[in-house]
């Protein structure tokens, strides 16, 4: 196990001993452990949720893909399955199948596994840059990220429980539109949520780091979005809910420790699962990437 994934193993879960910000840890829970060459090992945050954040397994498993591909080569798409919920408590080992080594393309498919059993499966897609037809929708006309306060400030503000008070530390978080729990928003139904984020401090410049920390952004609030249509959230509603599965595209180069806004809405619910999609624009109106996830929710009284 590497040093800076032990550190993280054993940080509280509002920082380190060594006086580590809370991205820094993430940073070192991205940073696996290599024990063979295709195998590598990652940790989970200490925390009191009994299942691993299923953001932080999607971008532990694209970092161990990423890892065994030339650097010039960019990720421009995964998919995953999320199939058993992971231990916290132990770590998670990821095998890479180098499924193929392309002229321009790239594909691995990456299985976590803890107890012997799978609990995730991606395969992703990586391509040498090349030059061609260029067009993308328009992001959203919304306020500036320093004209709104922070989810941090929110969830202070109407005292809502959050059953997972770290996994939004690493990012400043500045909702364009009121969570449903907030206020007189209680109970409301919305048709779509924006809000902006950035990491919240300053990453290396390693472009793969960067789009494992936005894939572990991308699961943040998705699933928040099926509730909301329903008027519904997570703080006010007895709600079970998983992922099934999670796609992502990465269209553009970007930094995740630059603003950047997440517009999400979810276009249908049946069958307890819900469908929610998102799409990450750059501060200057680029469009970065696109999100597609199925969950399962199961309202309970």
């Amino acid at each position: 196990m590497t040093e800076a994934a032990r550190r993280a193993a054993a940080a509280t879960s509002r920082g380190s001993p060594d006086g580590r910000s809370p991205l820094e840890l993430l940073v070192a829970l991205l940073d696996l452990e290599r024990i063979e060459e295709n195998i590598f090992r990652g940790v989970s945050p200490p925390e009191s949720s009994v299942r691993v954040f299923g953001g932080q397994v999607a971008g532990q498993a694209l970092v161990a893909a990423g890892r065994t591909v030339p650097a010039e080569r960019r990720v421009h798409s995964l998919h995953a399955y999320f199939i058993r919920g992971g231990d916290p408590s132990v770590p998670i080992v990821y095998d890479v199948d180098r499924v193929r080594d392309g002229r321009s393309f790239t594909t691995r498919r990456v299985t976590a596994i803890q107890h012997g059993k799978a609990i995730f499966t991606l395969s992703a897609s990586f391509q040498l840059d090349e030059h061609g037809l260029e067009h993308a929708v328009p992001m959203p006309d919304v306020p500036e990220p320093s004209t709104l306060r922070s989810h941090a400030e929110l969830v202070a503000e109407y005292e809502v429980r959050t059953d997972r008070p770290t996994i939004h530390r690493p990012f400043d978080v500045r909702p364009v539109t009121e969570p449903v729990w907030a206020g007189d928003k209680r109970g409301e139904r919305q048709e779509r949520s924006q809000l902006w984020l950035r990491a919240n401090g300053t990453l290396s410049d390693d472009p793969l780091l960067h789009v494992c920390v936005l894939t572990y952004a991308s699961d943040l609030s998705l699933l928040d979005r099926v509730l909301a249509r329903h008027g519904m959230s997570w703080a006010t509603d007895t709600v079970r809910g998983a992922s099934l599965d999670h796609a992502l595209w990465f269209h553009r180069p970007f930094r995740a420790d630059e603003w950047f806004l997440y517009d999400c809405s979810s276009p249908n619910a049946s069958g307890s699962r819900g469908l929610a999609t998102g799409h990450f624009f750059s501060r200057d109106g680029e469009l970065l990437a696109t999100v597609v996830q199925e969950g399962l929710l199961r309202v309970t009284s």
